[in-house]
């Protein structure tokens, strides 16, 4: 395997990083808390599985009506991004627990939503962590052909209505993971800027065994089970997918692609000219902090900056260390981008995907 790297010169604005780190790590020891989950984050992994599971346990039991039953799928839609932003994100980054064997076992529960924690991991917790919104290494900027979310990616005329087609393209994200995505990485040669990627056999057995498990508990036991028909499963499967998708690709696009953040080029040399992390306080955006609700669901999505900054710190902690790495970028003069409520995020996010659907508007237009 070889990768085709973009570096970062580390060697400048050191002091940022060094202070904010200092002043992240003294927290946690000043109020003697280890930095993975809490009680209260298991509570919420206790939650949102049992919504997931116990819905889909009440509609296989085959005792309620269809009226019912397809209420469930769409309860399971939630329950299933809320797994995903809460329980798989922080296991698969390592930060759920201290001890790896916890992190690998609730790391299966991605697994178990259809997805493939082994390719996640690649495109999320290397490529786009390292690669924040750099067209043509960052995964996250790819979401279909006819969706532009770099002024650097090529321009269609179909980007003209972008605005409107990219709802439904994050609707129909989880549909395109379970049945093609995870596949069509595990048989390209290239992943991002990594060329010539082997994947291990033990991931291919892992990948086939827990399609399977999925493909069976969610299509072939409820026709065998259920009084239903073929289209009956179609509606009830389709509205936990659309459900889930649209809620997961809506909360993951407001964190890089709205009006301030950044898309930086590499130089001739394929050097970013600034340290990692500020670029990554550059290019990525925090909404909605005071919304103590969404914050619950999300998992610290909406802490998007404290994320990329400490993705090994649990997201239960991300309110709490939130103003710490704000007032540290004030004191140094760095952007530290934010959305006071959801819906603010979501117009911009809107406002960007049209400008960056106008070929006629400039990279340096985009941002403003």
């Amino acid at each position: 395997m070889s990768v085709e790297k973009v570096t970062f010169n580390n060697s400048t604005s050191r002091e940022f990083s060094k202070t904010v780190k200092q002043r992240v790590d003294q927290y946690f020891d000043e109020h003697d808390l280890s930095k993975h989950a809490n009680m209260q984050m298991v509570i919420k992994t206790i939650v949102l599985l049992t919504l997931y599971f116990g819905s889909y346990a009440l509609i296989i039991s085959g005792q309620l009506s269809l009226l019912s039953m397809w209420f469930l799928t769409f309860l399971m839609g939630i329950g299933m991004a809320g797994i995903g932003f809460s329980v798989s994100h922080d296991a698969l980054h390592g930060a759920y627990s201290s001890n790896k064997h916890i992190n690998r076992i609730l790391g299966f529960t991605f697994d178990l939503l259809g997805a493939n924690g082994y390719i996640w991991k690649i495109t999320h917790n290397i490529i786009h962590h390292t690669y924040t919104n750099i067209h043509e290494h960052d995964e996250d900027l790819e979401v279909a052909g006819f969706i532009r979310l770099s002024p650097h990616a090529e321009w269609k005329p179909i980007h003209r209505v972008q605005h409107i087609l990219a709802f439904l393209a994050y609707s129909l994200a989880t549909f395109f993971w379970v049945f093609v995505k995870d596949y069509k990485h595990f048989l390209k040669d290239n992943i991002g800027p990594y060329k010539n990627k082997n994947h291990p056999k033990s991931e291919w057995i892992i990948l086939f065994i827990t399609k399977a498990i999925y493909y069976t508990y969610m299509l072939v036991l409820p026709m065998l089970l259920l009084d239903i028909t073929w289209v009956h499963l179609l509606i009830g499967f389709s509205t936990l997918h659309l459900t889930a998708g649209l809620i997961l690709g809506v909360i993951f696009q407001l964190a890089h692609v709205v009006e301030g953040t950044d898309h930086p080029v590499p130089d001739e040399e394929n050097m970013i000219d600034e340290h990692w992390m500020i670029h990554e306080m550059g290019t990525t955006n925090n909404f909605a902090r005071e919304n103590k609700p969404l914050c619950w669901f999300v998992g610290g999505l909406n802490f998007q900056i404290e994320h990329h900054l400490f993705p090994r710190i649990c997201s239960v902690h991300y309110p709490a260390i939130s103003p710490i790495v704000e007032k540290t970028a004030q004191e140094f003069g760095i952007p530290y981008n934010q959305h006071d409520t959801f819906f603010q995020a979501v117009a911009s996010h809107y406002r960007t995907l049209k400008k960056f659907g106008n070929p006629e508007v400039s990279y340096s237009e985009a941002q403003i």
